[in-house]
Parts: C-alpha cells; structure tokens; sequence
C-alpha cells in the first residue's frame, strides 16, 4: 500500500499526523464518519482524492474545515451506490447525508 493509505487489519486507514479536530457539530461528525467508510476501500478512497483534487497531505490537514467536509459528503451524493451503501453501514438515511453537505457548503439555512 502506497502514500498515507495503511492497512490495518481489515481496513484501510488515512495516517494522521498528530493533531485534534474539532467536531463542533452532527454534520461534522457524520462527514468524518462517512470519511472512515470511503477509506475502507482504496479505491474508492484513491477516486475521492482524484475526483476532490485533494492531495492526501492536504485533506488531513483541512479535516476541521466546513469546506472539506462538504466536499467528503458530496463525493458521496454524486455516486447513488456509495451513498447508499455508505447511509446504510452508518444507519443514516441517504438524505440525512445530502442534507449534511448542503449545510457545510452553506447552499441551505
């Protein structure tokens, strides 16, 4: 496995740098969450970081900002089968995602 991808037991994990970040709130929470599903498959997680134009070292690094997880959560509205298999593995209906990444790009009040 190559880059900041390691396999850990069963799943792939993105490695972090030390740090905390900041969880102010349920859409952020389920952006990281949905984060820690797409990572379980490299090449799902190699398609976000195409599809973002996201390099590794800067996606940890934004983690706490409400851009970057927008834009974790519209990865996901733009595939139908991984935001439904995504809602499903964090028992979250797929519009409780969609409704998410609206309110972090701020297209929603």
């Amino acid at each position: 496995m190559r880059g900041p991808f390691r396999r850990i037991g069963g799943t792939t994990q993105l490695h972090r740098d030390e740090g905390t970040y900041d969880l102010n709130d349920g859409d952020a929470a389920l952006a990281l969450q949905a984060l820690g599903w797409i990572l379980s498959d490299e090449p799902r997680a190699e398609r976000l970081l195409g599809l973002t134009g996201l390099a590794p070292e800067e996606l940890r690094a934004s983690l706490g900002e409400p851009a970057t997880l927008a834009a974790i959560l519209s990865f996901l509205t733009g595939h139908e089968n991984d935001l439904v298999a995504c809602a499903d593995a964090l028992q979250v209906p797929p519009a409780s995602i969609a409704a998410a990444a609206q309110r972090l790009e701020g297209t929603t009040a």
